[in-house]
């Protein structure tokens, strides 16, 4: 079980969307706990009212809201009395038993979860303290229930949650509101999670669930007026199906919304550029004078999906790194030269330069070395080209990944001073 928890100062948002997605036939509410009146089950006003009431108690506090989901593998779908079991003993483990919350079961995902709505302000007015809930209470209780109630660990369960899930074709009848609901499962998912910094870089991460952001040509309407619409793509990356207007969705999906995170973005993903660096780096040392579509197959198993872009005569011209690991998507060339398209096809072939070989000032020969026998310099042998070449493929990648950072000692200088001989006195 993967238990994600989220929070924010606004109770009607995570409201809404689960309560939309129950009208929308793709959600159930599961259970109703802590609530003063029977009317709450029938009535949504009530329900979301009773916890704006209870926000109104502190207004000091500005996170107000919780959202929480528990994500269980593929198969683990139980009966309604066991789903409410679980949401009830982690909602105990995490101290919020006795607080007003709604829990929701989804079916519209690969795999069965639950979603839970509720307050951290309790009915005295005091808060109840977020700050590392995740660490200090959520992780025990997750690892607790597990054990309980027999699921797959979180640990096992996240291999299979890498790679992106596509939209289903065969699950569309190409109308309005199915297409429009199967795109609006992806969007929320991938632009809450995911740090992207240019449009292209997100129909990148898109495209892994059959799904495209389009602003038409230049010279279209759509284009010039700065909209944007949804498409669905097929197995051959044609568009399917009617496209939906970003404006449509009830969540911010829009052009001016997409582009607004992209320098926050840039700095939020900065602290992963070494990490998946690192992965490509060893997996070309790894897989040395393979193909390039054996790497990225390579990659695909720890996480990173690679988005080849070919132009119209199926040359390859760029590559786009989708790494599910951290949520990032970072365009080859903005890793560095030998990260992009022409740098992986050297590194991995026998035309990367060579930046081993020792320098000619270091280098005699046998003949220089006997004429003057006092010469104790150290003698090099030359590496003919073809070693050079094979040495360097492997060695360059290796000094890259290994090479230990410069660093000194620091004496203080009270410690350097040599201490003065006392002269004996003269009596």
């Amino acid at each position: 079980m993967v238990a994600i928890i989220k929070t924010s100062a606004s109770l009607r948002r995570p409201f809404h969307y689960n309560e939309n997605k129950v009208e929308q036939g793709v959600a159930e509410l599961l259970l109703i706990q802590n609530y003063p009146v029977e009317e709450a089950v029938k009535s949504a006003d009530i329900r979301l009212k009773y916890m704006l009431k209870l926000t109104e108690l502190n207004s000091k506090t500005s996170v107000n809201s919780v959202h929480i989901s528990l994500n269980f593998a593929p198969g683990e779908d139980f009966e309604k009395e066991k789903s409410q079991k679980i949401a009830k003993e982690y909602m105990h483990g995490i101290g919020f038993e006795n607080q007003p919350y709604l829990v929701y079961k989804h079916t519209d995902a690969g795999h069965p979860h639950l979603h839970i709505v509720t307050t951290n302000i309790g009915l005295d007015g005091k808060r109840i303290a977020l700050h590392n809930i995740g660490k200090l209470k959520s992780e025990p209780t997750r690892k607790a229930i597990e054990k309980q109630f027999g699921l797959v660990p979180a640990e096992s369960q996240k291999q299979g949650l890498f790679i992106a899930k596509p939209v289903s074709i065969s699950k569309l009848d190409y109308g309005k509101s199915e297409t429009k609901r199967a795109i609006g499962n992806v969007l929320q998912h991938v632009l809450r999670n995911y740090s992207y910094t240019s449009l292209p870089e997100l129909n990148a991460l898109l495209k892994g669930y059959r799904i495209l952001a389009d602003r038409g040509t230049e010279e279209s309407r759509i284009f010039k007026n700065r909209g944007l619409v949804y498409r669905v793509l097929d197995g051959q990356g044609n568009k399917v199906g009617v496209p939906v207007k970003a404006s449509s969705f009830h969540f911010p999906a829009t052009l001016n919304a997409i582009e607004s995170k992209f320098e926050f973005n840039k700095t939020e993903r900065k602290k992963y550029i070494n990490s998946i660096r690192s992965a490509i780096d060893l997996t070309v040392l790894k897989m040395h004078k393979s193909s390039l579509d054996e790497v990225i197959k390579c990659l695909e198993k720890q996480g990173i999906v690679t988005v080849k872009r070919e132009n119209q005569e199926a040359r390859l011209y760029g590559v786009t790194f989708v790494d599910h690991r951290t949520k990032c998507v970072f365009n080859g060339s903005a890793l560095g030269k030998k990260y992009s398209a022409n740098g992986l096809l050297d590194r991995i072939g026998n035309n990367q330069k060579n930046d081993t070989v020792a320098p000619k000032s270091y280098v005699k020969s046998t003949s220089q070395s006997q004429e003057n026998p006092r010469d104790q310099r150290l003698i090099l042998p030359v590496p003919d080209k073809e070693t050079r070449i094979s040495n360097s493929s492997s060695r360059g990648m290796l000094d890259t990944v290994i090479a230990p950072e410069e660093t000194y000692s620091y004496l203080p200088f009270e410690w350097r001073k040599k201490k003065r001989k006392k002269r004996k006195q003269v009596k």
